[in-house]
């Protein structure tokens, strides 16, 4: 019994840890890296034709100029537009995770052992599930960084972060409720196989570390 409660109670510490230690990692390099990803954005999308009136055209030289534009034109608080979207979808991981884990604990009350097909499968559903309630976010995210948007009633450029809600609500309103969900798939294609494949070696990999320290999972009778 006590190997048993110490196996499960080590492979609940360890997904416990990891998941704080990810969130925690997630919140700072949301806060340092978001300015490169405004510019980032900007470079990509400058030049580009929109059908779209509402947006502002721009033009920068290279990523200083992109900066030293940003800051004299929006302000310095500017390079981190999309911060709170970006901070929300920390979260994502600790969606996906709390998924993984009540799904694996619904199959091991049917079955002694998960195959990695099974792994595999609900490691998918997870991030699946994840991706499609946090991907609101992304597109706002996305609107953010652009920052060259004029919707709001005074007609002035969006850039400050308390707009979040104020997009979702536009968005909504302009496209409906899927206007929320535009590029989901490719998303989905992007990140839900790259997830399933790090549960499954998440488990192989924790399996051998509880094997060598003379753990082993409970089997039932």
């Amino acid at each position: 019994v006590a190997s048993v409660l110490s196996y499960e109670s080590l492979v609940h510490a360890v997904a416990r840890a990891r998941t704080r230690l990810q969130l925690q990692v997630g919140v700072v390099k949301v806060l340092l890296t978001t300015p490169l990803w405004v510019v980032n954005t900007r470079l990509k999308l400058q030049g580009a034709k929109f059908r779209n009136e509402d947006i502002v055209p721009m033009n920068y030289k290279g990523i200083i100029d992109a900066f030293h534009q940003i800051i004299r034109d929006e302000g310095i608080s500017a390079l981190w537009n999309g911060t709170v979207p970006s901070l929300l979808l920390v979260f994502n991981l600790a969606i996906q995770f709390m998924f993984y884990e009540g799904l694996k604990w619904q199959l091991l009350k049917k079955q002694m052992k998960l195959s990695s097909l099974d792994v595999f499968i609900i490691g998918a559903v997870a991030k699946a599930t994840a991706t499609r309630l946090t991907y609101p976010m992304h597109t706002v995210q996305s609107i953010l960084r652009f920052g060259h948007h004029r919707l709001n009633p005074e007609n002035r450029t969006l850039g400050n972060l308390w707009n979040t809600l104020y997009l979702l609500h536009e968005r909504v309103r302009r496209f409906g409720i899927l206007g929320l969900y535009k590029g989901l798939e490719a998303k989905l294609l992007q990140t839900v196989l790259t997830a399933a494949l790090m549960f499954l070696v998440y488990e192989k990999l924790t399996a051998a570390t509880f094997t060598v320290v003379g753990l082993k999972r409970a089997h039932k009778h």
